[in-house]
């Protein structure tokens, strides 16, 4: 069943492989066609709900392998471009079809979707937006950041999400790439509990807004 669907957007979310990630397919309805957001292992469960969509891109929100363990088998299934940020394009098991930049447009159907650089989790990690529908990758979960490997990349990756995700409208889903979903109301009230107490220098690592 599809996780959200109106007549703007489909959107089916499938739990996939053994580290809990979430591929997606998202459809323009009065076309049917759409795009698939990550290939994680257990690549079967995302190709057996693509029925009859027409599969224009298959986006990866950041190079980690446990996102593109499924990457082979998805790419080849549905012969479509894969695009990828510009600074996580040597973490692919091949060459990408086309680079993402902060603020392209991917089209497909009647839809447009929108690249959103924000790196730290990776260098090159990307979230795109569709309408009030917001696919973070590893950037944003439900309670906190995505692991960040040093003092420098998380403060990287608080920038990308302070000046660039918590400024979208309060309405907007957020779906990440593991685990549940969450909405930009809930980031911006629990990154306010967050931003009110002192932290030291070199936090990194795995955050949490309420609890670090």
């Amino acid at each position: 069943m599809p996780l959200h669907y109106d007549d703007e957007v489909k959107i089916t979310k499938i739990n996939m492989g053994p580290y809990n990630n979430n591929g997606y397919i998202v459809v323009c309805p009065d076309t049917n066609e759409g795009v698939i957001i990550d290939t994680p292992a257990e690549p079967d469960k995302l190709l057996s709900e693509l029925h009859d969509v027409s599969i224009k891109a298959v986006l990866i929100t950041h190079g980690h392998q446990d996102h593109l363990l499924g990457f082979n088998e998805i790419t080849s299934h549905v012969n479509a471009p894969v695009g990828v940020g510009n600074d996580d394009t040597h973490l692919l098991p091949s060459e990408p079809s086309f680079l993402i930049s902060d603020g392209d447009t991917i089209k497909f159907g009647n839809q447009e979707m929108h690249a959103i650089s924000t790196p730290g989790h990776t260098d090159g990690s990307t979230c795109y937006l569709i309408g009030k529908h917001l696919f973070s990758g590893d950037t944003l979960f439900p309670g906190g950041p995505g692991k960040s490997r040093s003092p420098e990349a998380f403060e990287q990756e608080l920038e990308s999400i302070t000046s660039k995700l918590l400024i979208l409208p309060s309405e907007t889903h957020v779906y990440p790439g593991h685990g549940d979903d969450t909405s930009i109301a809930n980031a911006k009230e629990q990154y306010e509990v967050f931003r009110s107490k002192s932290h030291p220098a070199d936090m990194h690592g795995d955050v949490s807004w309420l609890e670090s």
